[in-house]
């Protein structure tokens, strides 16, 4: 509990940092910075990277540790044997004669009893205890002394292997922080000013609207997306429009450009540095309807949709256990840490590692929660799916539907967890529906999957809201219209912009 008390103070020392990041890109780059071009040994830049590669040791710290032990070793076996022979053995008097002469068969056998144990092999543990009775007139009590350590000693080896699982999710958490943090670096120093040429034309567009343009710096990302930070005002006491200085820049880049989001809305009498972004290629309309199980007034499941500064769209969805307001508190829980983990920059997998991380320890038996993300790229049109015990997603694309399955546990069951992943190229006009598993578990038996293609492509409406009350309504026909469990379905229409 401890580590992963320090792992969440390091989070929230990154998410501080990277609030900072985001005041001074939104335009308070100090005016000391206009006299020189940022480089790649700014020192601040260097600074920054030095933190990161000190949380990427700590990380390997952890990594270098121990890792978990499904058996036990020689030593712990020897140990359980050398205490059952000081509580059975040490005022028997047939001692000299078993830890004597026989004393290698004892070992032996003590040493595959306590492995048939580990095993769970109850005829091997029935072969031993046979074969004991001839050499030990305690048997049956020395060996229920042995099950009796035996067990004392797998309880031990559970709990260092949770702390041995706890300190892996630290090194997995550091080790993306110092990623992020990298980033971080790069974002705010990789910085220049623009061309001469292209500054001076973007400066005699801008004074056509009144508007002295002071510095423009350019930030190159790898993925080739152009962003801009223009430091301008507007003269005579006019405001103008961002949106409209974003246009007359798109047309000077001969690429669709637009202001960042949380930019100003007006360019007025003082100087202020507008970050611009080049627009993204898609646009999402989603819709979202609900049903609570019956005789439940709170239902399990939540969702959340948001589209980041990077142009990705999220959509998360979680079906808490059983229904009520436990269920709803665990999977809002979820949602609303994916959603902090994700704005933050963190991989999908990652976020959904240390939440699970988070339901582990928190301890709560029987607690658990499915994990579904669709993450879509606004620039690409390629969505991520990550799934984690959750229902199967479906793509609709014109005369045909496609479904994303997943057969993984839920979130909080065990530490180490795998996801299911899976990527699709969206196209216009795509459908994107996801829901939770009580809408498919109302669905005829073993053709669960086959059905829901049928009610989707049955589906006439456009409307993403439309579309997910037509699929509860259709879902509801075959359960005699009784909500049996919590439902949830969440649409997106893709649209190109």
């Amino acid at each position: 509990m401890q580590e992963w008390m320090i792992a969440m103070l390091v989070i929230s020392m990154l998410l501080v940092l990277r609030d900072m990041a985001k005041t001074i890109l939104a335009g308070r780059i100090p005016k000391k910075r206009d006299s020189y071009e940022l480089g790649e040994n700014h020192p601040q830049k260097e600074k920054v990277e030095r933190y990161a590669a000190s949380f990427q040791k700590l990380a390997d710290t952890f990594y270098g540790m121990p890792y978990r032990k499904e058996y036990l070793s020689s030593g712990q076996i020897d140990g359980i044997l050398q205490d059952a022979r000081e509580d059975m053995c040490s005022r028997c008097y047939h001692r000299e004669l078993c830890w004597g002469e026989n004393a290698e068969i004892m070992r032996n056998g003590g040493e595959a009893i306590i492995r048939a144990m580990e095993e769970g092999d109850e005829e091997a543990i029935h072969d031993v205890r046979s074969r004991w009775t001839e050499l030990c007139c305690r048997s049956v009590q020395y060996l229920e002394c042995i099950r009796e350590k035996f067990l004392k000693e797998k309880q031990n080896l559970a709990w260092s292997n949770r702390m041995i699982e706890n300190r892996l999710a630290v090194a997995q958490q550091l080790t993306e922080i110092a990623r992020i943090m990298g980033t971080v670096a790069e974002d705010l120093y990789d910085i220049a000013p623009a061309e001469p040429g292209f500054q001076e034309n973007l400066k005699k567009l801008l004074k056509k609207r009144h508007i002295v343009l002071k510095n423009t710096w350019v930030m190159d990302k790898v993925e080739g997306r152009r962003q801009m930070f223009l430091t301008m005002k507007a003269r005579s006491g006019q405001c103008v429009s961002v949106t409209e200085i974003a246009q007359m820049l798109s047309g000077l880049c001969e690429c669709a450009m637009t202001s960042a989001q949380d930019s100003r809305c007006i360019v007025n009498s003082e100087y202020h540095t507008v970050h611009f972004v080049e627009d993204v290629s898609y646009q999402v309309i989603y819709g979202a309807s609900k049903l609570t199980r019956e005789e439940e007034k709170v239902s399990g499941d939540n969702y959340i949709c948001s589209q980041g500064e990077n142009g990705r769209f999220v959509m998360c969805l979680s079906d808490g256990m059983g229904s009520g307001l436990d269920a709803c508190r665990e999977s809002e829980t979820v949602v609303e840490l994916l959603e902090q983990f994700l704005e933050s920059g963190f991989s999908q997998e990652t976020a959904a590692r240390m939440v699970n991380s988070a339901l582990v320890l928190k301890g709560h038996e029987g607690m658990f929660s499915t994990v579904d993300i669709c993450a879509l790229d606004l620039y690409t049109g390629i969505c991520s799916f990550l799934k984690a015990g959750a229902a199967s997603t479906f793509i609709k694309r014109d005369h045909w539907v496609e479904a994303v399955s997943s057969e993984s546990l839920a979130a909080g069951l065990m530490q180490q967890i795998d996801f299911d992943t899976a990527s699709r190229k969206l196209y216009h006009g795509d459908y994107l529906i996801m829901m939770t598993d009580g809408v498919l578990d109302a669905l005829p038996m073993e053709r669960e999957e086959e059905t829901m293609k049928e009610i989707i492509m049955d589906i006439q409406e456009e409307n993403p809201r439309e579309v997910s009350r037509g699929i509860l309504e259709r879902v509801l026909g075959y359960s005699d219209y009784r909500a049996k469990d919590d439902m949830t379905v969440l649409v997106a229409s893709i649209l190109r912009k």
